[in-house]
């Protein structure tokens, strides 16, 4: 499967105010996001879930925005002021190689990214210890990017590393599961 970073200006097509028509926040996130919990909305982009994921946590919660763009975080830094969310949301740039974070969340949100990243078995590898017992991974994966079998071979590597796929979730124009991490793996 061939591993490519989504240009920041080309976001702007898709990450704009007509996508809540497509892709409902609260829809998608609502069974498992609620106020108080801290969440980590991975490979964020300009913010359209970070938002939303701050809204939701409310004025109790906290959501970490990553990305490895700037760009796009300087954009969410923005967007976040002007909707009234931004002392809920602490943004912070990963490299390729590293999250670099330590935080320990309630849920994590990995929408229309994990294609990019060229390990995956060592993303769900970094993800597992910041991920609460209780928590849950939502992957959201584009079908006109990903295909069922690169669908299917990413749950297996996060499978790998201590996942357990517990649902599959309708999101439109994806392939969606949520995963927790297996009791066996958990620290």
């Amino acid at each position: 499967m061939k591993h490519h970073i989504c240009p920041w200006r080309l976001a702007y097509l898709f990450d704009n105010p007509l996508r809540r028509l497509l892709h409902n926040p609260k829809k998608i996130l609502g069974a498992y996001v609620h106020p108080g919990m801290t969440v980590l909305d991975l490979g964020c982009g300009m913010g359209f879930f970070s938002l939303a994921l701050a809204r939701l946590v409310g004025k109790e919660g906290a959501v970490f925005s990553v990305d490895l763009q700037e760009e796009m975080l300087q954009v969410l830094k923005k967007r976040a002021l002007r909707a009234g969310v931004a002392d809920r949301i602490q943004t912070h740039r990963s490299s390729p190689e590293d999250l670099g974070l330590t935080a320990r969340v309630d849920f994590i949100l990995a929408f229309w990214m994990v294609h990019e990243v060229p390990d995956r078995a060592k993303l769900f590898r970094q993800l597992k210890p910041l991920l609460r017992a209780s928590g849950h991974l939502l992957i959201a994966e584009p079908k006109i990017h990903v295909s069922a079998e690169d669908f299917q071979e990413a749950l297996d590597l996060a499978g790998g590393e201590g996942w357990r796929h517990i649902a599959d979730v309708r999101v439109r124009f994806s392939r969606a599961a949520v995963l927790r991490v297996s009791p066996l793996y958990i620290a």
